[in-house]
């Protein structure tokens, strides 16, 4: 079993400003110009990240262009030094933000041990419910890069915290005040990368799986957050693999994929709900026709005023049935559905109609049995913390 290898690191070239550089996943804020316009004005100009990735609040405007330039500064970054290599060893990432310090590993796994496939039992898996037509916009993104840059974050479940009580630092490579309220981060240097893979194994025997869960299925990582932009590397590795020897797939750098591995048990890893926004002229109406009910409490906002409601207690479950209700009624009354983070500053949105439906969120102490046993919660079920404690771009890896 090769689910983890030690991957080539690109970090940012001494001289380099971090602050500048380090910027937000490129799925956060995607009904907010106002927050990626602020981005643009930090990081013109700048060597950023911002440069390499695609915002998705504009998959829709000119994304052609878009991607040339894209690739384009991931050529001349390449080409110009911006980026120093760092190898034999993972990186341990800590975070710093309002809801405490994460600690993370940066490693890279194997797209072959992973599926979206909803049942499939690979050692790493989707989450969430992968939607089929978000995939082939990121792969248009991914397929002539030269670099990825990861939001992706990884869980494994970890009561003992034995993963990172066996690891080894060694040097600070960075250390810096993110933008926009996105805290601090700090990467060490890992050094002892073999004896962190072991104990990273060691954690999904089946015997340890079958004393659990009552069950012999063997699950590593569950997937956090970026689950569409790992399916889309796994989509552009399988269509890249059929080309290649047998030989040349064994250590392409487009099978192994950069992410951030986060025990679920870390205490600074909050779970947050992610909110519904119905946009649409017949907010009345959708309210008239949206009846919920259950143990559970969520709320609905119209007009900046918010009410509490009943949900079913079973999260994912309820969380399904307002998603159809949503669907259905665009299908009869048009509008489009958002999905947004945070709490009652929300609520504005609604100031010119629309719909806020404010979720409550599952407890990450049931998520490792849930997709054991239930698979694929639906789509956006849950975030990592706040929208400024996502993952920022900061480390690279090539991947052609």
């Amino acid at each position: 079993m090769e689910v983890i290898r030690i991957p080539e690191i690109l970090l940012p070239a001494d001289g380099v400003d971090l602050t500048k550089w380090a910027v937000n996943a490129c799925d956060q804020y995607t009904s907010d110009y106002g927050y990626w316009r602020q981005v643009e004005r930090l990081t013109s100009g700048a060597l950023s990240a911002y440069n390499l990735i695609f915002p998705e609040i504009y998959l829709n405007d000119k994304p052609e262009q878009r991607i040339a330039r894209i690739n384009e500064n991931m050529r001349r970054y390449l080409s110009g030094g911006v980026f120093k290599k760092t190898e034999g060893g993972f990186i341990l990432v800590e975070r710093t933000t309002q809801s405490g310090t994460r600690k993370g590993l940066l490693i890279a796994v194997d797209l072959e041990e992973y599926s979206f496939i909803n049942g499939e039992k690979s050692l790493i898996r989707s989450t969430e419910a992968t939607i089929a037509e978000r995939i082939p916009p990121r792969v248009k993104i991914r397929e002539n890069a030269e670099i990825e840059l990861p939001h992706v974050m990884l869980l494994y479940d970890d009561e003992t915290n034995s993963v990172l009580n066996v690891v080894r630092s060694g040097k600070v490579l960075y250390d810096a005040q993110l933008n926009f309220n996105g805290g601090r981060v700090k990467g060490t240097f890992v050094t002892n990368p073999q004896e962190v893979i072991n104990a990273f194994y060691a954690l999904s025997d089946g015997v340890r799986m079958q004393k659990k869960y009552s069950s012999s299925d063997k699950l590593l990582f569950a997937v956090g957050d970026g689950n569409h932009s790992l399916a889309a590397a796994k989509t552009c590795w399988d269509a890249l693999k059929i080309k290649l020897t047998e030989s040349e797939r064994k250590d392409h750098p487009a099978r192994f994929a950069l992410v951030e591995a986060v025990n679920v048990h870390d205490a600074a890893l909050t779970f947050k709900p992610i909110h519904r926004l119905l946009k649409t002229d017949k907010p009345q109406l959708f309210c008239s026709r949206f009846k919920t009910s259950g143990g559970a409490t969520a709320y609905i906002v119209t007009e900046g005023k918010k009410r509490k409601i009943p949900f079913n207690a079973d999260i994912p479950a309820g969380i399904r049935e307002t998603d159809d209700i949503i669907k259905n009624f665009i299908a009869e009354n048009g509008g489009s559905v958002d999905y947004v983070h945070g709490g009652d500053e929300l609520c504005s949105l609604t100031a010119e109609g629309n719909v806020l439906i404010l979720l409550p969120s599952v407890s990450k102490n049931d998520f490792f049995r849930l997709i054991m046993t239930g698979g694929n919660l639906p789509r956006k079920t849950f975030s990592m913390g706040e929208g400024d404690e996502k993952r920022f771009y900061l480390e690279a890896k090539l991947i052609r």
